[in-house]
């Protein structure tokens, strides 16, 4: 687990931050200030990786295909 900034983080480097964050807490071994805080990271790595699924689903989705719905090319998608 790193000290990095989540906001900075890639999703590859936010889920294997969150794995970490997940096993500490799963072990019980953490101070009740210590699991309070890795909670509060593990959450905004959560909202991480949910914002960079979504970003990746939104590339996807603009995607167009042709009529025989062959992959054509991409269109611009709005905040990306």
């Amino acid at each position: 687990m790193t000290d990095r900034p989540v906001e900075e983080m890639s999703f590859e480097e936010a889920m294997k931050d969150l794995e970490a964050v997940v096993d500490q807490l799963e072990r019980g071994d953490v101070a009740l200030d210590a699991s309070i805080a890795l909670y509060e990271r593990g959450a905004a790595l959560k909202a991480r990786c949910e914002d960079e699924l979504k970003r990746a689903e939104e590339k996807v989705a603009a995607i167009t295909l042709d009529a025989n719905g062959v992959p054509a090319g991409t269109k611009p998608v709005e905040g990306l």
